[in-house]
Parts: C-alpha cells; structure tokens; sequence
C-alpha cells in the first residue's frame, strides 16, 4: 500500500479564517482562533494522519500591509512557508471577497519561479446566499491563473471532505515526518500562550489586543492536581495595562477564566493560571524586545 505525504502551506490575508479551517480538518482545536485578525503570530503545524496518508498543514500569521516591524516579522513567517510546501492553500473570506490583501499575496505567488498547485478555500460561504457564490468564484479565479476553488464553511464543516480528497490528490508518495498520534510542533507550553492572548483578543477593547503578548513564565505539573501556569500579559502603554486589569481585577480574572477553561480543554486536565500584566513601550516597534520575546527577525541585506 502506498503512503501520501507533504506539507501544506495555509496562506490568506489577518482574519480570513485560515487557523479555524485547520481545527476543523484536524478535528481539533490546536491554533488558537479569534474574530480579530493576527491571531496567530507563528508558523504552526498541524498534522493528519490518516490511513495511507499524512498531512503537514503550515498555518500562518496573515499576510497584510505590515505598519511596524512585528507586523514585518508575520509577513516574513508567512512568506518563508512556501518554499517547502507541496500545496498552497490560499484562504479567502468569502463574505468580504477579494480585497487589497488579497492582490498582494496574487503577486507574491506570481514571483515564484515553481510555486507548486493552488488551492482557494472560500471560505464562511455560510454567510452568503447561494445566489452570490458564484460571483466570488469567479473573482477569486481571476487572481491568479489556474487556480482551483474550493467554496466552503470551515464552521460548519461544508465542503470540507471534497477539499481534503482533492489535497490528497495532490500529494506524493513518501514516508511519514511524525508520529501517528502527533497533532502539532508546538508544545503545550507554547499553545497555552495563545490560549491566554485568544482570550484577550475575544475579551477586550479594539485599541488593546493587538498590543499584547504573552509570555510564559512557569508552567509545572503537579501530578494528580493537574498543572500550575503563571503567565506575564505585556501591554504597550500604562494606560492599556490598566485595561487589561479592569476594576478590582475584573478584566483580568475573566481573561484567566477563559483562558484556563480552553487551555484545561486542550489538555484534558485540571489547571491553576495565575496571571499579571506588565508594560513594554512600543515592543511592536523595537526589535531587540522582538527577539526577546521569540520574534527571530532575518536581517535584511544591505544594496550596494
């Protein structure tokens, strides 16, 4: 019997649905998700394995017109995940169609010299009519040529199978990367983190979320009373900070319910999350806080 595998690269523009559409074809939540674009700010792997098959997909951060340097370092992530991938998937808001976005990433894909197939996931067609479906096909298929479409609700799990036989199809033959039972690259640790910024993404203001980051700073089991997580919540001005705590702690304390409900979710076991918020002035913007935070930026070469 022969065995299918290779890497996927999950491409779209912040909020296009990309890290829902890999739950869902995984069949579990692995890549944190929120109605907030830029939720993820890392390449993420998620892996299927079925019989006769692997799957390696790349989810990515969005890719967008960057406005500070974090901004640059999501588009880096998302360009470099397809010079290894066998397929692009290219995931597109059907409720919205293409936009500005959308003819950026058309050109980058136009620049590769062997881009390998392409996909377009239009997706939450839920949202649309079946009146209006087949007018975004075809401005999708207008982007770039000889592009397949695949119209789809990653919610509802509408059109999921025929996307995934058709991947399938494109694959070739190799030997597994992973284990069987191996779902994603990153550790617990890792995707506990973004469980605890989704939490602030879906809790607070519009001015707020896209300043903040998490990092870890225990994470210790405790055997049968499940695990202890003590985690930091950095903002960008005094004045964020105390948003992020609210009144009396509110704000904080519904974060952390949150959080702690979806992490003890992810890791079927009993979780104590202590968290606090700390300021970092501009961290978006200042590269040396960038890389301390795990932001690895590639230095850009000098002309000549």
């Amino acid at each position: 019997m022969t065995f299918k595998t290779g890497f996927i690269a999950v491409i779209g523009r912040p909020n296009a649905g990309k890290s829902t559409l890999m739950n869902a074809l995984l069949g579990q939540k692995v890549a944190a998700v929120s109605p907030r674009a830029q939720t993820p700010r890392r390449r993420q792997l998620g892996i299927l394995t079925g019989e006769g098959y692997q799957l390696v997909f790349v989810d990515t951060p969005g890719l967008h017109n960057p406005r500070h340097k974090l901004g640059e370092f999501l588009n880096q992530e998302a360009e470099e995940s397809l010079q290894r991938a066998q397929l692009i998937l290219w995931v597109i808001d059907a409720a919205e169609g293409p936009a500005e976005d959308e003819a950026r990433i058309a050109a980058l894909l136009a620049q590769m010299k062997k881009r390998p197939p392409l996909f377009v996931a239009l997706n939450k067609t839920d949202l649309l009519t079946p009146e209006q479906i087949p007018a975004k096909i075809s401005a999708c298929a207008a982007l770039v040529a000889g592009t397949e479409i695949f119209p789809l609700s990653a919610v509802r799990g509408n059109g999921l199978p025929h996307l995934l036989e058709n991947m399938l199809a494109k694959m070739p033959e190799g030997d597994p990367e992973f284990e069987p039972d191996q779902v994603t690259d990153l550790y617990e640790k890792e995707i506990a983190a973004d469980l605890i910024r989704e939490a602030c993404l879906l809790i607070l203001r519009d001015e707020v979320p896209h300043g903040i980051n998490v990092r870890m700073d225990e994470f210790t089991e405790r055997n049968e009373s499940g695990a202890y997580i003590a985690a930091t919540i950095f903002v960008e001005r005094e004045s964020q900070k105390g948003i992020v705590i609210g009144e009396g702690g509110a704000m904080l304390k519904k974060i952390g319910s949150a959080a702690r409900k979806e992490i003890e979710t992810m890791s079927d076991r009993k979780v104590f999350l202590e968290l606090r918020v700390k300021v970092e002035k501009d961290w978006r913007d200042d590269e040396d806080i960038l890389r301390r935070f795990g932001y690895k930026m590639n230095k850009k070469k000098k002309k000549r």
